[in-house]
């Protein structure tokens, strides 16, 4: 039986965001220096779709194709940027979602905003949102842009034994980098914050 059950991520939810304290423990150290002033920083959405999948409760991961100009190769959550027709980031969120995924997003609960986590490298600054499909979604993944879909239970995600730590040379600089080792793909990056943040909110809520 697993220990995480979406009543529980509604309760977490609920409670104040434990922020980038919760973030930074799955963040590259030291910081890599930015390579963008703060001002042209470009806003983004990404969902972070939690589902059923037998007794586990699931998050759907991608991995990006490897010809793609951003972060090529990297497992992320389905997301981009926020275009004119987006009435909010949380729209953005979904159009990516269904755009990437083939997701129908009209029958999806959103739970609400995680903290947004800004990439130095790429100068975008990505705004999670949490979102509920009460059966497995049918996936229809975008071979242009997704390389492989991840379904990941988020009891997998809090074991102790799926994180670890690597050296990395990242632009030039020497950092230790937290990642989420699953299925045999490394999670790092803005997506290990995003779910280090999650995580520290379900484990709270479990005491």
């Amino acid at each position: 039986m697993s220990r995480v059950t979406i009543d529980l991520v509604r309760q977490a939810m609920c409670r104040p965001l434990p922020g980038p304290a919760a973030q930074r423990k799955m963040a590259p150290w030291p910081p890599v220096p930015p390579l963008f002033p703060a001002h042209v920083y470009r806003d983004a959405g990404v969902l972070v779709l939690l589902y059923p999948q037998g007794e586990a409760l699931c998050v759907a991961l991608t991995r990006r194709c490897d010809h793609l100009a951003a972060h090529a190769g990297q497992i992320s959550f389905p997301g981009g940027l926020r275009e004119p027709e987006d009435a909010s980031l949380a729209a953005a969120a979904l159009r990516e979602a269904h755009e990437e995924l083939g997701l129908d997003t009209s029958a999806l609960e959103l739970l609400g905003p995680l903290t947004p986590v800004e990439i130095p490298v790429s100068a975008f600054r990505i705004h999670p949102w949490v979102a509920y499909a009460p059966a497995r979604p049918t996936f229809r993944p975008d071979p242009a842009e997704v390389a492989e879909l991840l379904e990941v239970p988020l009891d997998l995600l809090l074991d102790p034994a799926t994180r670890a730590t690597e050296v990395r040379v990242i632009r030039g600089h020497e950092a230790e980098v937290p990642y989420f080792l699953v299925y045999g793909h490394k999670v790092w990056g803005a997506t290990a914050a995003v779910l280090g943040e999650l995580g520290q909110m379900i484990e709270q809520q479990l005491g």
